[in-house]
């Protein structure tokens, strides 16, 4: 069995070879939140399948492609779509693009998902800039064999989230009138939705909002000293009082509503990082 080394080696030479270059930013896109990618003059696009080692996306609503391209002068990689526990994968698998991204010499990582919010003061179509996150998945894309030759595992998490990157983004919003939150991101397994009772408890927690993902990217991101910015779009409001049975595509569409204002933030950061 190859090594995790052995592994990323491969993958990036075969990017290399497919003409895809070094850049200073990666892009992770979350669920219905793909329409980014329109903005970019694009070089080169590679599904995930195509690629060797890298997971196939089974999420319906993830279009699986790396990008490759210019967006606000900046070259970016953009994964459009991303990998989940609750898809039967591991650790080191949904985490594999954030380590790619680093091979290929990216410095900034912007992460996007859609969550539901458990704050009452968040509504749907608004955007929550990640200050802190909870870590509620059972378990840590660090405690893996071989991770020790990618840097030390044992990683402080005292400040995963950039602080220059945050202020920007919360400059960039009250410039362009978006409502722009900040909070606490709970990571659970899914797939499954909470019930009224985990609601109730990810509350006393202190989760602002509640998703599937995006946390052990930024863990693996904090190894490999990635400067990392996570935004979530509130795509459902889960108050455990007033809770209604899941509505899949409106929950797709409360994130496709949101996303001009999503990309209006990451398309003025490119420009000011």
């Amino acid at each position: 069995m190859k090594t995790m080394i052995q592994q990323l080696e491969e993958s990036t030479q075969f990017l290399k070879d497919q003409g895809i270059e070094s850049g200073a930013v990666g892009i992770i896109l979350g669920t219905g939140l793909g329409d980014l990618v329109e903005h970019l003059v694009i070089e080169k696009e590679i599904a995930f399948d195509a690629m060797p080692h890298v997971p196939e996306a089974t999420v319906e609503y993830h279009s699986g492609k790396l990008i490759y391209g210019t967006l606000n002068s900046k070259k970016v990689h953009v994964f459009q779509g991303r990998f989940h526990l609750y898809e039967g994968y591991n650790f080191f698998e949904i985490t594999y693009p954030v380590r790619i991204l680093h091979a290929l010499g990216v410095q900034k990582l912007i992460l996007s998902n859609a969550a539901g919010a458990v704050n009452l003061d968040f509504n749907k179509g608004e955007i929550m800039l990640i200050e802190d996150h909870i870590n509620l998945q059972g378990g840590s894309p660090l405690a893996e064999k071989g991770t020790d030759a990618l840097g030390n595992r044992f990683v402080d998490m005292s400040e995963p989230y950039c602080p220059v990157m945050t202020q920007t983004a919360k400059t960039i919003a009250s410039e362009d009138d978006i409502t722009l939150h900040s909070g606490v991101y709970a990571a659970v397994v899914g797939p499954q939705l909470e019930t009224k009772a985990e609601y109730r408890m990810l509350k006393i927690l202190g989760a602002d909002v509640i998703g599937m993902s995006t946390v052990p990217e930024v863990i693996v991101a904090t190894h490999a000293k990635l400067k990392t910015l996570g935004l979530s779009v509130i795509t459902d409001e889960c108050l455990p009082d007033a809770l209604k049975p899941i509505d899949i595509p409106e929950i797709i569409k409360n994130a496709s509503n949101a996303e001009p204002k999503l990309i209006t933030i990451i398309k003025d950061i490119l420009s000011q990082i």
